[in-house]
């Protein structure tokens, strides 16, 4: 079956090429037409049949014009009658070539579906060239120019209005405006001439006098309104508690006296 696909590696080409089927043989053993024929015919390219003239166009036997005598398909050669050669023994034998080196100079029409195969090539190719002739650049008209006067008619109402205004105009007037904005150019440079006066810098005895004043005020803020006022308890002399026996005691114990650790770490 004839593969639909593209085949990129050469080992699958090649072997496509020389198992290939009859039907797809018969038309690579193609080759061009001449440029009356392809003209006449319409068709550029045809399989080379038995009976076609052939001129070869590549090779040692470039130029040699003859008539074709076979086509062996099975080997993609054609034979031309006159092409052959001498062996060594003295016997004539036809040179074969490949049909990609010839160009067909006369066809042999015999047949009736070659007919047929030219009429329908025919067919196709009329809508093509008619095609081309329509898709042909079209030439750019050259607009005429308009001349100045022509333009200035054309302007819209409100700007003649204004271009009349400004027309209307009196040079004493103009003179006014250009004084006055020059009087505002001379007071805006005044303006960028002077310079600011900079604000006095404290010194730095100053700031951290400032700094400690603002500190310990903030400090007694703070400590007046987080601390409440502490009341004095009065303590009646009548209210004292009497000297009971438990007391007393307690008051003549001594307390012990602590006992020295050795240096070797006995107590």
């Amino acid at each position: 079956m004839q593969e639909t696909k593209r085949v990129k590696n050469p080992r699958k080409q090649r072997k496509l090429h020389f198992n290939a089927p009859a039907h797809i043989r018969h038309k690579l053993m193609s080759a061009p037409l001449s440029s009356e024929l392809a003209s006449s015919k319409g068709a550029r390219t045809l399989p080379v049949r038995k009976g076609d003239t052939v001129r070869i166009q590549r090779g040692d036997n470039k130029g040699f014009e003859g008539k074709v005598s076979r086509v062996d398909p099975k080997h993609y050669r054609i034979y031309l009658e006159g092409l052959t050669r001498e062996k060594v023994d003295g016997t004539n034998i036809f040179i074969s070539v490949h049909p990609s080196k010839v160009q067909i100079r006369n066809l042999n029409l015999d047949d009736k579906r070659r007919k047929e195969i030219l009429e329908r090539k025919k067919e196709i190719e009329k809508p093509e060239k008619e095609e081309k002739i329509k898709a042909k650049p079209i030439k750019k008209v050259e607009k005429p120019k308009v001349k100045v006067e022509e333009r200035k008619e054309t302007l819209p109402i409100e700007k003649k209005v204004e271009a009349e205004i400004a027309k209307e105009i009196t040079p004493a007037e103009k003179v006014a405006e250009k004084a006055a904005e020059n009087k505002v150019e001379i007071l805006q440079t005044e303006q960028k001439k002077t310079p600011k006066k900079p604000a006095a810098k404290k010194s730095v005895s100053e700031k951290s006098v400032a700094k400690k004043e603002e500190i310990t005020t903030g400090k007694e803020h703070v400590e007046k309104a987080a601390r409440p006022k502490r009341v004095a308890k009065k303590t009646d002399a009548s209210k004292k508690v009497p000297a009971t026996e438990t007391t007393k005691k307690k008051a003549a114990v001594k307390p012990r006296a602590k006992r020295k650790i050795s240096e070797e770490g006995g107590q």
